[in-house]
């Protein structure tokens, strides 16, 4: 399973096959900021990639109709994608997200 890095939190999971991003964090115990838990409405989740482009699968036709009629223009760019449609093929995946927490049983 591929590995993602979140920062500034440090925060670093698995994701596995077809789960999203938030999901894999959710799971596993991570707080990943959300209002609408995965339906691609709230825009909350949008997360930055920072490095490892080619680790994430390329963004959807839901993905990215929902950036551009429910995001401020000024927050979408390239790199910019929402965290609960995000994907990934391969390790070496790094989000710039504030507001990730690490479970309290997580060694740092």
């Amino acid at each position: 399973m591929p590995w993602v890095t979140v920062e500034p939190s440090g925060a670093r999971f698995e994701v596995r096959e077809g789960e999203s991003v938030a999901e894999a964090a959710w799971r596993q115990g991570y707080v990943w900021p959300t209002k609408c838990w995965g339906q691609a409405d709230c825009m909350s989740c949008f997360t930055k990639i920072v490095d490892g482009e080619l680790s994430a699968v390329p963004a959807g036709t839901e993905e990215l109709d929902a950036m551009r009629l429910k995001m401020v223009a000024r927050v979408r760019g390239p790199m910019v994608r929402l965290a609960c449609r995000l994907t990934v093929r391969k390790d070496g995946l790094v989000l710039h997200k504030q507001g990730v927490r690490v479970p309290e049983d997580v060694p740092s």
